[in-house]
Order: C-alpha cells, then sequence, then structure tokens
C-alpha cells in the first residue's frame, strides 16, 4: 500500500510540476530560447551568447563532449558553426515541445529547468537546405538580480534523418 501511494504521489507531481504555456516564466524563457537560437545560433551574433550564458557555463554534449566556460563556449561557437561562410546551421524549436519546470529555494523562485526538441537544419553554399539532426535538450537557467542566464546545458538524443 505505501508503495502504490509513493508512486501516485511522485506521479502527481511530476504532472503538475511543468509551469503552464499561458504563464509569465514560461513566456520569459521561450523568449530567452528564441534570443539564444533565433538570434544567437541562427545568425551568429555571439552577442547573444555573451548576454545570455553564465561565466562559469557547463555544456554537455552527446556528440561533441564537454565545454566548461563561457569562454570555451564562445570560441567554439566562433571557431565553429560561425566560422565558415561554405555551410550555414540553423535550428527550429519543435513545435508544443517546449516545458518549463521552476526550482525554488525555500519558496523563492531561483532558476528554471527548460527542455525540448529541436530540429537542426544545414545548408552548404550554393545548395539547398537539407534537415540535419533532430535532438532534445534541457537548459538550466538560473535567475540573479531579475535577470535569466543559461548555465547549464544538455543537448543529447541526437538523431541524424
Amino acid at each position: 500500500m505505501k508503495t502504490s501511494t509513493l508512486f501516485i504521489f511522485l506521479l502527481s507531481t511530476s504532472i503538475f510540476a511543468q509551469v503552464s504555456e499561458t504563464s509569465e516564466l514560461f513566456k520569459t524563457l521561450k523568449t530567452k530560447d528564441s534570443l539564444l537560437f533565433e538570434v544567437g545560433f541562427n545568425t551568429c551574433d555571439i552577442a547573444q551568447f555573451e548576454a545570455l550564458v553564465t561565466n562559469d557555463l557547463e555544456f554537455y554534449h552527446d556528440q561533441g563532449g564537454i565545454l566548461k566556460s563561457k569562454a570555451a563556449f564562445l570560441e567554439i561557437t566562433k571557431n565553429g558553426i560561425c566560422k565558415s561562410d561554405a555551410f550555414v546551421s540553423r535550428r527550429e524549436l519543435v513545435a508544443e515541445s517546449l516545458e518549463v519546470f521552476p526550482l525554488y529555494n525555500n519558496g523563492v523562485l531561483y532558476g528554471a529547468l527548460q527542455k525540448g526538441i529541436h530540429q537542426f537544419y544545414e545548408k552548404p553554399k550554393g545548395k539547398p537546405e537539407n534537415k540535419g539532426s533532430i535532438a532534445k535538450f534541457t537548459h538550466l537557467w538560473l535567475l540573479k538580480d531579475s535577470q535569466w542566464y543559461l548555465a547549464r546545458i544538455l543537448s543529447y538524443d541526437h538523431k541524424n534523418p
């Protein structure tokens, strides 16, 4: 009996832990996601990354390994996807995949987990754009001085078309 009660409790808390898509937190972090990818990644606007990530950023990628600082992340971005004009990458958030879970410390909001699925596209110069990998992501956003900063990135379960 105790096991089934615990299971029901854990199931019910996981169902209701996600915030509504109409909540201010969801909208704010969806905007941050847009700035990070639609502006930062898709247009190689490095200033977006500089403004949005913490200095102690950690980025865990299931195929590319681990980056353990903002500086390392900016360096690989500048000299990787943003260096060559022979190849352009683009990311789209898969519709309806975004979820946000608030994190509290004694009732005070200090962060949030954001997870979803993103589709990547690849366009070699002079050729049409093609679907690239699709992957899951989980982001840890921290609230500092009324601003949201990305502190941890997990990019995983990459699948090629």
